[in-house]
């Protein structure tokens, strides 16, 4: 893929994960990853459009605005999540991964399609019929998030001249520099919270890819076990529309990496950008800035206007 100049993938949440997942499994990722992806939203979930298009309710104007932003080659860099298991090879991610009452019940509401608007009230309420609370318990070990460092320059620094370049290489070579000792590396300090939570989701920062941040994180977030069942269909009815929105009272924890050890008892499954896997004690870890996107001028100035 050294000849490559970009990739364009044209789907959905399911393809761009098999292609992202796809990319960062080859032996030479590192060069794959400083080829510019442009995304087509032409899939029923299309999760990372918002951070990179303007949206709008025509399907056509999404997908023509998706094209502009393409020929027009402004990037943004993206952050991955790495999620492996014990046994399984990595799954990669640009969103996050969900796990809880409130994924499993949204993987019904199209069964009661017959109760048109009433329908996402009506799946979260009949959940509470077959059982109440619907809480979960889940391990979760951390690690601090790392301090970000600075963006490096678009273009490269211009050529020192030649009488400059001559007199550091003698400088050089009177006065060798003295090689630093190697750094130990300090081992890794984990620290670890049992949760217990009606939904856990691991996220990135993606949704505002443009927003300058501090730290390079993963986001860990808690919905609280306390909720009233009124609450609790009121929650759900809101996180159907968009499942990133949580509670003033969750739990919020920034981190580079953490591991998910669920109960023994705990089936179920995640949704890792939408798509669904056997749920199971994970390693996840953020690998900051790793893929470049095509994004629109328009809406990298929408959302640096909502951080001011």
């Amino acid at each position: 893929m050294e000849q490559t100049d970009m990739l364009i993938v044209a789907g959905g949440d399911g393809t761009l994960q098999e292609v992202v997942t796809g990319l960062l499994r080859r032996p030479d990722q590192d060069t794959v990853c400083n080829t510019p992806i442009g995304f087509i939203p032409l899939g029923s979930h299309n999760s990372l459009s918002p951070s990179l298009h303007l949206l709008s309710d025509n399907k056509v104007k999404d997908i023509t605005s998706a094209t502009l932003s393409i020929l027009k080659g402004e990037t943004v860099p993206l952050d991955v999540l790495q999620i492996k298991g014990e046994k399984e090879q990595p799954v990669f991610a640009l969103m996050g991964l969900r796990w809880g009452t409130f994924r499993d019940v949204a993987a019904t509401i199209s069964k009661y399609w017959y109760l048109g608007p009433l329908k996402t009230k009506a799946a979260h309420w009949f959940s509470t019929l077959r059982e109440w609370p619907l809480v979960r318990d889940v391990s979760v070990s951390y690690l601090d998030p790392s301090l970000r460092p600075p963006d490096l320059p678009s273009q490269k620094p211009p050529r020192p001249n030649l009488l400059y370049r001559i007199i550091r290489r003698l400088k050089n070579r009177w006065n060798p520099p003295v090689e630093e000792p190697p750094k130990v590396e300090e081992p890794e300090q984990w620290k670890e919270e049992q949760l217990s939570t009606l939904e856990l989701f691991i996220q990135t920062h993606n949704k505002n890819p443009v927003e300058r941040r501090i730290n390079d994180s993963l986001m860990i977030c808690a919905e609280p076990d306390n909720l009233t069942v009124g609450e609790y269909i009121t929650v759900g009815n809101k996180k159907e529309e968009d499942p990133t929105v949580f509670t003033k009272d969750s739990t919020k924890l920034e981190a580079s990496a953490c591991r998910l050890q669920l109960p023994e008892s705990a089936a179920g499954f995640y949704n890792i950008d939408n798509e669904e896997y056997e749920a199971m004690p994970v390693e996840i870890r953020l690998l900051p800035r790793k893929l470049r996107f095509f994004i629109s001028a328009e809406r990298r100035e929408q959302l640096l206007s909502q951080v001011q």
